[in-house]
């Protein structure tokens, strides 16, 4: 249940007679610039909101070896 051309033509042409040939192309042209700029507000979003890393990520060998001596002790005890 796709759209057929005919489908395609008649909106085209609804648009034509509800807008006018002069007005449609610049109307399509400001629908492409509202995309455009919302597009670069994404971006613009990510890239100012990096992922944030958090201590255990951020764990050395040392870190860890510590963790395990600790750990070694407590079970002695």
């Amino acid at each position: 249940m796709g759209i057929s051309v005919w489908q395609v033509l008649l909106v085209v042409l609804i648009g034509i007679l509800l807008f006018g040939a002069g007005r449609l192309p610049r109307l399509m042209g400001d629908m492409a610039k509202g995309i455009k700029s919302f597009r670069e507000g994404m971006k613009d979003e990510i890239s100012d909101n990096p992922p944030q890393v958090s201590k255990l990520d951020t764990l050395t060998d040392t870190d860890n070896q510590n963790v395990d001596r600790n750990k070694d002790t407590a079970d002695k005890n």
